[in-house]
């Protein structure tokens, strides 16, 4: 048996600009975080030939032809594996929906323990092309990049998309002990409740980058500020510039916010929070909101029906962290 944990992400600034549509022509940048938040993949070999899957659902089929995940099915794929294997995988959160990247979370660990179990040693690197060449080249989603790459590094990292060749430059930030505390301290989630299929507001999101390029050109402005302020140790900066990419990123697609979430923001705001957003594409999963301590309390008891999900900015990316193989 061998298990993988892969690290769920809070995108923090730039989300919108690693759509190959819009980074291939202009570039692109995020400054974006790991969490200590995982999807574990489980896998092992089977005494038949069948191949089991197992997650909300469980599925026990013949082929790789058969298998609903389209997921685990094209990861299958890839990697060559098509008979005589168990794979499941479970989640720390809400199994989609969160906005904190969960399906490409799946798809890195899927392809990681995969090749852990072909005794293949595979790359970060190539973990995040697979992922992203199964998304959005095989399957077609309308997402970006972002995601996979942050979940496959790990970190807290300031990630560029070059134009014409695509090329990835991802530079892990380090902060100093002090920083980092008060990054981690200030930077709070609550879940809204509500999970929502990202596909029809990223579907929106893409089709508007043409008319949307002024705006997407600001975010990436604000991402490039963030991470200078933060290497500065200016880390209450991040709330009013989250606060501001909010307002932007809100003009991307119709259905990234709402009267519900902008209810909520607009209450987190009045209670203490210097900024915030809508994890992920919008719509609902989780709200990552910035808040100095002295606010803090008086913020949660505002926010008393949603709950909050402690959480950290991880170090590190997808590992094995069990392998026992005959």
């Amino acid at each position: 048996m061998i298990i993988v944990q892969t690290p769920l992400r809070t995108s923090l600034f730039g989300g919108g600009t690693d759509f190959p549509g819009y980074y291939l022509e202009h570039g692109g940048c995020v400054l974006t975080s790991a969490i200590d938040k995982y999807i574990f993949v489980t896998i092992k070999r089977r005494f038949d030939d069948k191949l089991r899957v197992g997650y909300t659902h469980t599925e026990l089929v013949d082929s790789v032809d058969q298998i609903n995940h389209e997921l685990i099915r094209e990861s299958f794929r890839l990697t060559g594996i098509d008979h005589g294997v168990e794979i499941t995988t479970m989640g720390d959160i809400p199994s989609e929906g969160s906005g904190l990247g969960s399906s490409s979370t799946v798809t890195v660990g899927a392809l990681h323990a995969m090749y852990a179990l072909n005794r293949e040693l595979i790359m970060a690197e190539q973990l995040a092309k697979g992922a992203c060449h199964i998304e959005i080249d095989v399957l077609g989603k309308p997402i970006g990049i972002q995601d996979q790459y942050i979940a496959a590094y790990g970190g807290l990292r300031f990630m560029e998309f070059m134009p014409g060749n695509g090329e990835v430059r991802s530079r892990r930030i380090e902060l100093d002990p002090a920083t980092k505390r008060q990054l981690n301290h200030n930077l709070l989630l609550f879940y809204t409740g509500v999970t929502r299929k990202a596909d029809s507001i990223l579907s929106e999101q893409q089709s508007n980058i043409r008319s949307k390029e002024s705006v997407l050109e600001d975010m990436k402005g604000i991402a490039h500020t963030a991470c200078d302020k933060l290497q500065k140790g200016d880390v209450d900066a991040i709330g009013d510039l989250l606060h501001e990419s909010w307002v932007l990123k809100k003009q991307l697609a119709s259905k990234i916010s709402n009267s519900d979430v902008d209810d909520l923001y607009k209450l987190a705001r009045a209670a203490g929070a210097t900024g915030g957003k809508i994890a992920g594409a919008g719509g609902g999963g989780f709200l990552l909101l910035y808040c100095p301590p002295g606010r803090q309390e008086h913020l949660r008891t505002q926010l008393h029906m949603l709950q909050e999900l402690p959480f950290n900015l991880g170090q590190d990316g997808s590992k094995v962290i069990f392998d026992y193989q005959r």
